[in-house]
């Protein structure tokens, strides 16, 4: 036998291209999964001391109003009474609403500012105070202005949106490098083709750093405004109004919910990105 045949029966020297994809993946899918196992087997314990109220995820099945909930995410009893499904797709509508407002006005004026240094001194200071004020306190003052919950949720998910996308987006358009300014003053670019061919190229990941991070914040804050508003369809108020019902286990799923779309959103934005920006 030869050197190059026991070579080629090594272990793991197979040309199994099946085998090759198993290998590869499941290191990257192996560790997670393997963390998610333990916080739940720690949760589950947690709850079994009787430290706390809170039930552990075994819950999630064992009740039988939020198993019925998980087998059955598309019921529809008429008025709030529907499955979680329609829950989190009221909730999703409602961001995508706020969110592509906030999209279509945070590039547009984005790029006004990054364009004028004596627009951006002026306003940035305004620009950055409002970003500090939490969702939460924009819900009264929507509330108050609108008169309607379902325009008020969709403000307070504009309002809290806009600000990443705006601050990143000014700061790409400034960083614009300045031979890219100087090509343009020495062949006479036109305004459209300054802006398809060098503005946006350029502070294209300055504008999906924005846009990434306004994404999280939208979902969270259709939470907030759901809770607060109340009587309303969307996943925020099935949360709460379990609270209300004492149904803990009901909120537990919902958070699940929650968590598992918030990620959905971030690893949609950040294949999109990676499709059109390329590292």
């Amino acid at each position: 036998m030869t050197p190059s045949t026991i070579r080629s029966r090594r272990p793991g020297s197979s040309s199994n291209p099946l085998l090759k994809t198993v290998q590869k993946i499941s290191p990257n899918l192996l560790l997670p999964v393997l963390g998610i196992v333990g916080f739940l087997i720690l949760w589950q314990l947690f709850a079994w001391s009787g430290i706390s109220r809170l039930p552990g995820p075994l819950s999630v099945w064992t009740d039988d109003r939020t198993r019925t909930l998980l087998l059955y995410p598309f019921y529809d009893l008429g008025g709030l009474d529907k499955g979680l499904f329609w829950q989190t797709a009221a909730s999703l509508v409602r961001v995508m609403q706020g969110y592509i407002l906030a999209t279509i006005v945070g590039i547009s004026l984005g790029i006004v500012v990054g364009l004028s240094p004596a627009l951006d001194r002026a306003l940035d200071p305004l620009f950055q105070f409002l970003r500090m004020i939490a969702p939460l306190a924009w819900v009264p003052i929507a509330l108050i202005t609108f008169q309607q919950p379902e325009i008020a949720a969709i403000f307070v998910i504009f309002i809290t949106a806009v600000w990443p996308i705006l601050i990143n987006t000014t700061v790409g358009v400034k960083q614009i490098p300045q031979d890219y300014i100087n090509v343009r003053q020495v062949l006479q670019l036109n305004n459209k083709t300054f802006f398809l061919k060098i503005l946006i190229p350029s502070a294209l990941p300055y504008i999906f750093t924005g846009l990434r991070i306004a994404i999280g914040l939208s979902w969270l804050a259709i939470i907030a405004a759901e809770i607060v508003i109340g009587g309303t369809l969307g996943i925020g108020f099935f949360i709460w109004d379990a609270y209300q019902q004492n149904y803990i286990s009901e909120i537990i799923l919902g958070v699940v919910y929650i968590g598992a779309v918030g990620l959905i959103l971030d690893r949609a934005m950040a294949a999109l990105q990676q499709a059109i920006v390329p590292d």
